[in-house]
Order: C-alpha cells, then structure tokens, then sequence
C-alpha cells in the first residue's frame, strides 16, 4: 500500500477553493433541509414509534485540527447502545482505531433500514450549515479513535471533516481501517470543487443502490 504524504501548507491555502466549498455547503445544506424536511417528519415518527426513544442521537466527533464538536444522526440504535459497547468490543470487525460490526445486535429494526440507505447520516446537513462539517471530507472520527491514531493518521484532520467521502462513495464498510485513511488522504490531495460534485453525485447513486453500508 502506498502511503500518502500531504504538503499542510498547500493544504492550508487553497483559500478560493475552501471558499467555493463553503459557499456550496451552506447552500446546498439549507436548501436540503428545507425539502428533506418532510422525510425527516416521517423517520423522526417511525423511529420514536418502534421503541418509545429519541429520534436524533448525538455523539462527540473530531473535526479539523482536533477540535471537536457535537454531530447528529438520526438513531438507529437501542436507547442505551453506547453502554453496551464495552462487551462487544470483541466481536469488533475493523482493525485499526475503528469499531464496527457487521450483524450489530444494538441496531434497530428502522436502524437497519436508514443504514442501508444511509439516512441516519441526514441530520448532519445540519453540521454542514453550522460549520463543523462539510458536505464532502473525510469521516469524523470519535476521540477514542483519535487517541489510537499515528502522526500519518493524523492528516485526516487537516482538512474539514464531511458527510461524505471518497470512501463512503467506493468502499464504504468494505475497507479496513488503513485502507479508509489511504481513500481519505487521496481525496484530500485530489480535492477540488469539480472532484467534491463528482463525489455527491456518486454518494447520491450510493443511496440508491447501496453499496457496504451496515
């Protein structure tokens, strides 16, 4: 596997690209909620029907530069999935500074469904508006995992974390922990504002035949 050396300072003044990005991410976020908004109605009464629970879950992440902030997901798990983490840890399917697991016995019987087509993810338009993500970037990761992470994983997170990603849009839960950051920091050194609408628009295709997602 060829690994991947970014240059920070080229990163860090792409000033005319990050600002198209953001102009395009609190755009096309706004306009998103606004006409998901119906949808968003109808996984929040089917969600909360199923078990009584809240529909949105929140969880902290880290961001660009190591900041962290509070993302939002629709819940698709049981109420107290984040206690029972702990004794599944063993049946963990990723190696590396991730957790997954393929038949995860805490996901919900709409969660399986929103996974599948990846609208869990849908509230975090509302990080894209707010700044904390953009709508194409690598995933933000839990600080747990950042705490596991090397200096060369660390370039993750030189850049604005996203919604979506090269790897959410190719391999998705196919790809192991290293191959995910590899597919991260190649979409960081290939990134453009052609390249993040190619990337949309492949992720759009995603949800419509899904690819690895669990």
């Amino acid at each position: 596997m060829i690994h991947v050396r970014l240059n920070k300072e080229k990163i860090r003044t792409r000033y005319l690209y990050y600002f198209l990005k953001r102009t395009f991410d609190i755009t096309a976020s706004a306009i998103a909620l606004v006409l998901l908004s119906p949808l968003f109605l109808y996984l929040i009464y089917k969600i909360r029907k199923e078990d009584g629970g809240k529909a949105f879950y929140s969880q902290i992440r880290v961001g660009k530069d190591g900041q962290t902030f509070r993302m939002y997901k629709f819940r698709s798990m049981v109420v107290n999935a984040d206690k029972m983490i702990d004794k599944l840890k063993d049946k963990n399917e990723v190696n590396g500074a991730m957790f997954k697991i393929k038949n995860d016995p805490r996901v919900t019987k709409i969660g399986h469904t929103i996974r599948k087509y990846s609208l869990d993810e849908l509230p975090q338009l509302w990080n894209v508006l707010l700044g904390d993500m953009s709508l194409v970037g690598p995933r933000p990761p839990l600080p747990s995992e950042v705490a596991e992470y090397t200096d060369y994983d660390m370039q993750r997170l030189l850049v604005v974390p996203g919604c979506t990603g090269l790897w959410q849009a190719t391999k998705r839960n196919d790809a192991d922990f290293d191959e995910m950051v590899e597919l991260d920091l190649e979409y960081i050194k290939k990134s453009g504002f052609f390249y993040d609408m190619y990337l949309i628009f492949k992720t759009i295709m995603v949800m419509i035949k899904p690819n690895g997602a669990y």
